[in-house]
């Protein structure tokens, strides 16, 4: 099994949600977060001030797949969430040992 986090642009979440939902990814973790990359956010005026605006709205997927579905999961999350401009978001991927439902004691794929 493997945990995918993607961190996106809040406005492409719908679009991400619905890509993974099609290639039957049945349960998934959103999360509102602020962050920057290597951008380090910008600068806005208001009412004839400047700001710095360092940490960015974006929006968190957190999935636990079967490894067979992982391909297809990044492939949706990249097509969906990419503009290609500076701050697009991330996708990182890592091992899970082990998914247990509380339910029932269910354990590993049959878990998600």
């Amino acid at each position: 099994m493997t945990k995918l986090e993607a961190v996106i642009q809040p406005a492409k979440l719908d679009a991400v949600k619905d890509a993974l939902l099609e290639i039957g990814v049945e349960g998934m973790t959103v999360l509102e977060v602020r962050g920057h990359g290597r951008q380090k956010g910008h600068t806005e005026f208001y009412r004839g001030r400047e700001y710095s605006v360092d940490l960015l709205p974006k929006v968190k997927i957190e999935i636990v797949l079967s490894d067979e579905l992982v391909d297809k999961a990044v492939h949706a999350i990249l097509e969906q969430a990419r503009t290609g401009k500076i701050g697009d978001g991330k996708i990182f991927l890592s091992r899970v040992d082990e998914a247990i439902r509380i339910r029932n004691d269910e354990r590993g794929v049959a878990a998600l």
